[in-house]
């Protein structure tokens, strides 16, 4: 059977997160190794072509990897080249009019998320993609993470028993540039450039709390910006305008209590950069990027509290690593795969736009409740 090449459109993966996970990792490597073999013989191959507003940054990149097409003209593209996808990585506040220029062009559209710098923006793509009949998605690389993986794992197989609450502690020291550069773009600290811990973080622990334990009902939020100056890629000081951390009490459809402390100031005391606990009746889970380790309720110890004499036991000893029983591919690449099925097949992409405006809708009730102090509450499914 003959193999089915599809050409993807690039927008923006000159940047950190664009360049190594999207095209290095995920696209150039399904080229690589062979496209995605189909049931009837045959494989699905990909094609990138480069877009971007540097031309000598597309060349290099091109070169390096052996990419035939790039361009810095996006209109051009879009009417001239029978690419079948458009992928997104730009900065956010691009996002929107680039993707409804792909819709009317009547590509297959692949984004980054958020998916746009408002929820009224992400239901107008979602509106747009729905009147053009395209297969759209947003990008939700944690739930393919091999530490959440197992999580779920153990969520399916009823290991918790009722769960009762997660705690989540994410984040790192991103040094403020003066002594040492920042480990992110200087954007994300601009509120006027889309920059925000809840708006980055926000739509991502939507989907890893709604595709594990079940939608979030309502917020309880604080964000702040600890760190009220910084220096940007030139060297050169500005203000940070957004919020650098947030911490949010979610509550989840059928009573389970979501604690999850962002921040990008914070150090690191923990096995990874990103852990979840989960306490059930018959059982609890920490997960990470990659490990998750359980105890069981027939395992949990009886600690006593006592003020007057040092802790004795290794608490952590006390926890059983789950097994990877199983390959573990990248999560960019294992969601890019998925996508490229649905297209393929023509069928919806179960993580598409309106997923994208439920992270959106969540980020926006958080910075309500921390900037006015009270309980917000989500409307129940879709996008309304």
């Amino acid at each position: 059977m003959p193999d089915h090449t599809y050409r993807i459109l690039m927008n923006g993966v000159t940047g950190r997160m664009g360049y190594h996970q999207h095209l290095l990792r995920s696209v150039l490597a399904i080229r690589d190794e062979g496209g995605i073999a189909l049931d009837d013989g045959s494989r699905i191959q990909v094609e990138p072509v480069l877009v971007g507003r540097n031309a000598d940054k597309l060349a290099r990149i091109a070169d390096q990897h052996g990419i035939a097409d790039f361009s810095t003209d996006l209109d051009r593209l879009l009417a001239e080249d029978d690419a079948q996808i458009y992928f997104d990585t730009q900065v956010t506040g691009e996002r929107k009019k680039a993707i409804l220029k792909a819709i009317a062009a009547g590509k297959h559209i692949y984004t980054e998320k958020p998916v746009a710098s408002s929820v009224a923006e992400g239901v107008e793509l979602v509106q747009a993609a729905e009147a053009r009949g395209i297969v759209n998605g947003v990008v939700h690389d944690k739930i393919f993470l091999p530490g959440l993986r197992k999580l779920k794992r153990l969520v399916d197989a009823d290991f918790f028993g009722r769960i009762l609450s997660v705690r989540g502690e994410f984040g790192y020291w991103v040094f403020e540039g003066d002594v040492l550069p920042a480990q992110r773009p200087s954007w994300n600290y601009r509120a006027e450039d889309g920059g925000g811990v809840v708006l980055d973080m926000f739509c991502h622990w939507n989907y890893v709390l709604e595709n594990l334990f079940g939608p979030v009902r309502s917020v309880i939020a604080k964000a702040v910006t600890h760190i009220p100056e910084r220096w940007d890629e030139n060297g050169r000081r500005y203000d940070a305008t957004a919020d650098d951390a947030a911490y949010a009490i979610f509550e989840l459809e059928g009573g389970v209590i979501a604690q999850v402390n962002s921040s990008w100031a914070v150090r690191v005391e923990r096995k990874e950069l990103v852990e979840f606990q989960v306490d059930g009746t018959h059982g609890s889970a920490v997960a990470g990027l990659f490990g998750c380790r359980v105890q069981p309720r027939v395992r949990t110890p009886r600690p006593t509290w006592n003020p007057d004499e040092p802790t004795t036991e290794d608490f952590r000893a006390q926890w059983d690593e789950v097994p990877d029983n199983a390959a573990f591919g990248n999560g960019f690449r294992t969601q890019w795969e998925q996508f490229l099925l649905d297209v393929h097949h023509g069928r919806p992409h179960r993580y598409d736009f309106a997923a994208g405006v439920r992270g959106l809708r969540l980020a926006d009730a958080g910075l309500t409740s921390s900037a006015e102090g009270r309980r917000v509450e989500l409307p129940a499914g879709g996008t309304a």
